[in-house]
């Protein structure tokens, strides 16, 4: 399922300057409605190189690194952003990001499409830029569980056990110590079996593509800064409030994010449709592209004509 690096390829990345960082997304496609791609955590662009150059066939679309992931900038963490220094690891950061890179880059709404914690990013998004935003799509969206408002529910050694591993990841040395171990091309290898499904897709190229951010400097301050983060918003409070209609695909295979709990969040009145991935797991787009790219093709399809009428 190799993609040409002639279609995709470092060189073909492009560079977007957001408060004072360079921002690295990359663009295919010349004509058709524009959708923007967004990766979920410790991810990047290259998460979609599968699905990059099936959209562009009738779409421009774009896929970009989130502050502090893939080869975009990785500024220290801060409680208040300041240009060109540092800044705060959070959804309504990456969200604001996504809408200037709407307004600034695309210049006109797009389709969002994200997959686990781009969901959140996506869908902040669309609260902040209502009138950049057509329409989203939620692949096996984050449901953060270990968010303040949500260890209430999960059994006692995991409602426990996550803040002493922020607070033991606050010291320095532990947490270089645990993500130099954790940056491994094994250990990587050993999260991705967990979270896909059908292992023959983990090939070496996918824990390349998540191993190489990880020897950026600045890697270590932003794992640790959005380790410690358990506040923010929770995907049902920005369903509650996005002002566009939404899809969402689910891998029903996902052992992070239960398709059970996923159902829930297809009762908000937004989301229209709610399509299980049967036997794939948490990152369905590099799964399973061959479903997942035709039901994306037809929903951007269906949607522009219904908006262009």
């Amino acid at each position: 399922m190799a993609i040409s690096t002639n279609i995709l390829s470092n060189n073909t990345t492009k560079t977007w300057i957001w408060q004072g960082f360079p921002i690295c997304y990359q663009a295919q496609g010349t004509e058709g409605p524009a959708v923007v791609l967004v990766h979920g955590f410790g991810a990047s662009w290259w998460h979609w190189r599968f699905n990059i150059p099936v959209l562009a066939q009738a779409s421009r679309v774009y896929a970009i690194d989130l502050i502090g992931f893939g080869s975009s900038a990785k500024p220290k963490p801060g409680t208040k952003l300041q240009p060109g220094e540092q800044i705060p690891y959070s959804f309504e950061t990456w969200g604001q990001q996504i809408a200037d890179f709407c307004r600034e880059v695309v210049g006109e709404p797009v389709f969002l499409v994200g997959n686990s914690i781009g969901c959140i990013a996506a869908m902040q998004a669309a609260v902040y830029a209502p009138d950049m935003v057509i329409k989203v799509a939620l692949l096996n969206c984050s449901l953060r569980l270990l968010h303040d408002r949500k260890r209430v529910t999960l059994p006692w050694y995991r409602r426990f056990g996550a803040p002493l591993v922020q607070k033991l990841l606050s010291f320095q040395p532990i947490s270089q110590f645990f993500f130099n171990q954790l940056a491994k091309p094994k250990t990587v290898r050993k999260i991705l079996l967990q979270a896909y499904a059908h292992p023959e897709v983990v090939t070496d190229e996918l824990v390349d593509i998540l191993m190489a951010p990880a020897l950026d400097a600045g890697a270590v301050a932003v794992f640790v800064a959005f380790t410690a983060y358990s506040q923010g918003p929770l995907p049902e409070d920005l369903l509650e409030v996005l002002p566009c209609p939404a899809i969402m695909l689910w891998g029903t295979a996902d052992p992070w994010e239960s398709i059970e709990l996923g159902r829930e969040l297809a009762k908000f009145p937004q989301v229209q449709v709610f399509i299980p991935i049967e036997g794939v797991g948490h990152c369905p787009q590099d799964e399973a592209p061959e479903i997942v790219n035709p039901i994306l093709q037809n929903w951007i399809v269906r949607s522009s004509n219904l908006v262009e009428t």
